[in-house]
């Protein structure tokens, strides 16, 4: 209930205030998974996507929004759940995996989920090179993705700003790319093959300057690195910011 009332009072609040350009709202299925695939500019694009998307949509959060101690924690964990958000450990060894696991979840059940092919948020504003876990849930879901790309996302919050600004955002949705026909959801071929029409479509539509290599941010620890090792050839990129 909470989560419904928290969605219904963002939404016009967010549209008064902010008075978003939307464009291809239409496109997003109203029923039946689907998964969005977005370019990353801001901590604030999953906000942004849940409040201005026709439907719930379910997106990963790391974990520390959601165990937070005293006031500020239970205003966080709060937050976070009434917006949608699933808690992943982005330490864990399995992080990827286990993210890409929890998103199957949401589309098996019927569900819409978001994920940013980058992996990390875009530092430059350049687009990065996809990486192929977005694919995997495609194909192994058998569900449409439809592209979606953000601008003006990077200056509603900068890192520092404790409260969002009053900017102009426009995000734009496009036409779904069904999955099937790409192949099998265990092909590195397939997986790549849909992963860079779906980057594609995104840059077609945010116009971003191409960086035509992965986005990768220093590593927090051993257990990163040890990661980032184990998936260099087919990264599969699910890990939130």
């Amino acid at each position: 209930m909470f989560k419904t009332i928290a969605r219904g009072l963002a939404r016009p609040l967010a549209g008064a205030v902010y008075r978003p350009t939307v464009i291809g709202r239409e496109l997003v299925p109203r029923e039946g998974a689907v998964l969005l695939a977005s370019n990353h500019l801001s901590f604030m694009d999953s906000v942004v996507i849940t409040v201005i998307a026709p439907r719930d949509v379910r997106f990963l959060a790391k974990q520390e929004y959601f165990t937070g101690e005293g006031l500020k924690g239970r205003v966080s964990k709060t937050f976070f759940e009434s917006i949608g958000a699933i808690p992943v450990d982005r330490e864990s060894a399995t992080a990827a995996q286990d993210s890409l696991e929890r998103g199957r979840e949401v589309l098996e059940s019927g569900g819409a989920f978001a994920i940013y092919p980058e992996g990390t948020r875009s530092r430059d504003g350049r687009l990065y090179r996809g990486r192929t876990g977005v694919a995997w849930l495609g194909l192994t879901t058998g569900c449409p993705i439809v592209p979606v790309a953000l601008s003006g996302t990077e200056n509603l919050q900068p890192d520092g700003a404790r409260v969002p600004r009053v900017t102009p955002v426009t995000i734009r949705f496009g036409e779904p790319i069904q999955s099937a026909g790409y192949g099998e959801a265990g092909s590195a071929r397939a997986r790549r093959r849909l992963t860079d029409d779906v980057m594609a479509a995104i840059a077609a539509m945010s116009g971003q300057e191409l960086a035509n290599a992965y986005n990768e941010p220093p590593a927090s620890g051993v257990v990163e690195r040890v990661r980032r090792a184990m998936h260099r050839n087919d990264p599969g990129g699910a890990t939130p910011d």
